[in-house]
């Protein structure tokens, strides 16, 4: 995984010292009084917008991921185009906070079952379930939470921002994205769909471990 961009090691630092829609299982991240630095940290990971690119290094797994994770999306969204965006843009968003991919996949999938306009029952909205009360504290007030890139941020920042809280722990930290913390439900949904609809080994990795045995082979070994 790359090395968080400056924004996100600030908003980890800071957390340090300051200690749906039918069908959907989102539930409501509760706000809870941070610091101004926290706040700072949340706000300079939002506001640091990028154009999207997948990030993956490989030119071939990019192409395999793509096309292995949009036949996955297909029967969801039908609009290849717009798939494919979002499925980059998820990649993009994940990867700069540090997080899983697959994971957030996951997330999506519990959450809102990749209804851009999802509301839940308390007010959360979009693909991460973002409550409307974080748009207000980290202070951009002209935000669109049913923007699917500014929904893919603030989702993956403010997951990111309680994995710091919980010094890493994630299933802690699903249970403070959805409202639940300490129960076993959320997490173990989100676990599930992560690792039954969207698992993903990089290709090149496995290409390798294929060869090993032939190369054994060739020399008699």
């Amino acid at each position: 995984m790359p090395p968080l961009p400056a924004p996100l090691r600030q908003l980890a630092a800071a957390c340090a010292l300051a200690l749906a829609a039918g069908g959907a299982q989102a539930g409501a991240q509760q706000y809870e009084p941070m610091a101004a630095s926290v706040r700072a940290a949340l706000h300079a990971a939002v506001s640091d917008a990028v154009a999207p690119t997948l990030p993956i290094p490989d030119a071939g797994e990019r192409a395999q991921w793509l096309a292995e994770m949009s036949r996955r999306l297909a029967k969801r969204i039908p609009d290849e185009a717009y798939r494919e965006e979002l499925l980059t843009s998820i990649h993009y968003e994940a990867t700069r906070a540090g997080l899983d991919p697959q994971m957030v996949l996951g997330l999506i999938q519990v959450e809102s079952a990749f209804r851009k306009y999802a509301i839940s029952s308390a007010g959360a909205r979009g693909y991460m379930q973002v409550m409307p009360f974080w748009i207000k504290v980290i202070g951009r007030t002209d935000d669109n939470l049913f923007h699917m890139r500014t929904n893919l941020r603030y989702g993956c920042t403010i997951l990111r921002h309680y994995l710091d809280i919980e010094k890493g722990n994630l299933f802690r930290a699903l249970g403070r994205y959805n409202g639940s913390l300490g129960k076993p439900d959320y997490p173990n949904l989100v676990r599930a769909a992560w690792e039954r609809h969207w698992s993903w080994k990089p290709q090149q990795l496995a290409a390798a471990g294929a060869a090993a045995p032939q190369a054994g082979a060739a020399t008699g070994r």
